[in-house]
């Protein structure tokens, strides 16, 4: 058998009281309407933080990708040296054959370098994404902050609703503000 219980917060509390009186309160108003547009604003910035995070985290995954096939590469590159070196080693050894092992050897060089240049392409790749992912999570830093700002702001709310004092409005005026201004530079990507 489960039992329902609904659990309130002072706020609600605070309101609903002066629902039931039918008390038309100035101060209870605005702040509720804050509380609830702070709330909305603060989905919205959440739900941004949220993105650019993912954002971020898709980035360094194709920066590792591209950083693996640049390794891929720089062995492939290794391995074309080892058998240089061997023709090397082949045309000291079996001088009768010295013209088959100097074509081997300036295959491999040339094989090198188409080889090195598509792993210097792979790194300078790998080098983007990291730098989209860090700036990525840069903004979702900027959007976390702002959501934190509102939160406080929505906290203050709730104490000026307990308190009654109107500095305390104020200060959830400041402090969404404030949150509002990191959210836009988020959006703008600052």
């Amino acid at each position: 058998m489960s039992e329902e219980f609904e659990v309130q917060g002072p706020h609600d509390r605070v309101i609903e009281d002066a629902i039931e009186r039918g008390v038309k309160d100035r101060f209870v108003s605005r702040l509720a309407v804050t509380t609830a547009i702070l709330a909305t604003i603060g989905a919205v910035f959440s739900y941004q933080g949220g993105a650019t995070q993912a954002d971020a985290m898709l980035y360094k995954n194709n920066a590792a990708i591209k950083k693996t096939e640049a390794a891929n590469q720089w062995n492939y590159f290794q391995a074309k040296s080892n058998k240089q070196n061997l023709a090397e080693l082949a045309m000291l050894l079996v001088p009768a054959q010295q013209a088959r092992f100097n074509s081997d050897m300036q295959r491999y060089t040339q094989e090198k370098a188409a080889i090195a240049k598509e792993a210097e392409k792979l790194e300078a790749e790998s080098r983007e994404w990291d730098k989209r992912s860090e700036q990525e999570l840069h903004i979702h830093h900027r959007w976390a902050q702002a959501t934190t700002f509102l939160q406080i702001a929505i906290a203050l709310s709730a104490i000026a609703l307990l308190t009654r004092k109107r500095w305390l409005q104020w200060g959830v005026y400041g402090v969404a503000a404030l949150g509002t201004i990191w959210g836009i530079g988020a959006l703008a990507r600052l």
